[in-house]
């Protein structure tokens, strides 16, 4: 099995030293954002993510942040080496032009783009952006973009005629090279046929280790069928310290910032999503603030207000690398971590834990070239 690839996270809707609440059915605005996601404090992530060894940082989407595709382009020329994975939805741009700006920007950015494609689960979301179309029908809209998405990068007109697109001549001026990898979530069973067919990488939230083995086994196996082997990765919040009491110390301030009152409100929001693996996330806790530790070392607490990403890796350097090492035996390839705040943190996973998983050999070398997800 490959090393493991190291990513991190630019939080684009506002840091700080709390969890800050972000759902896709409300604006989000409950939770302390002590830091503004202003392009100069971005820059400082992306530039201490770069430093520290991470392959590339993941940019978010929905409109609770800003816009994945813009913010990351201003960010090239702070960076040399980092790559962007760069979250969109593929419900609210048309397939052609996605593949031209894809093109583009590895062409501006000297092959440092990888796509992250958000299907979306939640209705309220959706229909900001004019879509009414139902879960499974979103999945299959996805299906349908992509075919097309690569269409257009294959050096010829591509035409393609669906349930969701006609499109005629698909091109782009020059194919992307490389052609930017496809990462792609999604756990209900509309999902996982589209990721077996498309994607590069397959992403999970972290869910205890049991559960990501039964789901990575079950896109393999669909993709085994299509004679496809893509690589799997995991979304994970760590808490990581020198000890394993700092650490849960950590945890647990961060829990007792935690108002009761926004918690309930985050939870029934949450619970009105579409998604599956929101529902997956939400049940590790029930909403309740006890026993969230769900598995050795993985707490759910990030979960109670935050969507998306709910559980955190916490411990020790040796204990989270302990936990990264079984993910990393079940087929998982690359983490995208996240910590609060993203900059002192981005710092912490880089100096404490990075060096604990290259002691291991897990990790490819710093300053080593590549990591099977991009140039």
């Amino acid at each position: 099995m490959s090393s493991i690839v190291p990513h991190w996270f630019l939080p684009t809707s506002g840091d700080g030293r709390t969890v800050v609440a972000r759902r896709h059915a409300d604006r989000g605005e409950a939770g302390e954002t002590t830091r503004a996601a202003d392009i100069g404090y971005l820059a400082q992530i992306a530039r201490a993510a770069e430093a520290q060894g991470f392959h590339g940082v993941l940019t978010p989407t929905g409109t609770f942040c800003e816009d994945s595709w813009l913010t990351t382009a201003a960010l090239l020329r702070e960076t040399r080496t980092l790559r962007y994975l760069v979250a969109f939805r593929p419900g609210v741009l048309s397939p052609t032009l996605a593949a031209q700006m894809a093109a583009t920007y590895q062409r501006i950015s000297g092959g440092r783009l990888l796509l992250n494609i958000v299907t979306g689960g939640d209705a309220v979301e959706q229909e900001r952006f004019g879509d009414h179309l139902d879960h499974d029908a979103r999945y299959a809209r996805t299906d349908e973009f992509l075919a097309v998405l690569r269409g257009a990068w294959s050096g010829a007109p591509f035409d393609f005629a669906g349930a969701h697109y006609d499109v005629r001549g698909a091109t782009t001026l020059a194919a992307p090279d490389p052609e930017p990898p496809i990462y792609f979530g999604g756990s209900s069973d509309a999902a996982l046929p589209v990721a077996a067919r498309h994607a590069d990488v397959y992403l999970t939230w972290g869910e205890p280790p049991d559960a990501v083995a039964e789901k990575v086994g079950r896109v393999r196996k669909l993709a085994e069928d299509l004679g496809r082997s893509p690589r799997f990765g995991i979304r994970l919040h760590v808490i990581t310290r020198d000890t394993a009491d700092e650490a849960w110390a950590q945890a647990q301030r961060l829990l007792d910032a935690l108002d009761p009152a926004e918690i309930e409100r985050a939870q029934s929001v949450l619970r009105s999503s579409q998604s599956v693996g929101q529902r997956r996330m939400l049940d590790l806790h029930g909403g309740s603030r006890d026993d969230l530790v769900v598995a050795p070392n993985l707490w759910a607490g990030i979960g109670l207000v935050r969507g998306g990403a709910g559980t955190a890796l916490v411990g020790s350097h040796a204990e989270v690398a302990d936990r990264i090492a079984e993910y990393h035996a079940l087929g998982i390839e690359e983490f995208v971590l996240s910590g609060y705040p993203h900059l002192e943190e981005a710092y912490r996973v880089g100096e404490g834990l990075l060096p604990e998983l290259r002691r291991r050999g897990l990790l490819r070398p710093a300053g080593s070239p590549g990591g099977g997800s991009g140039p």
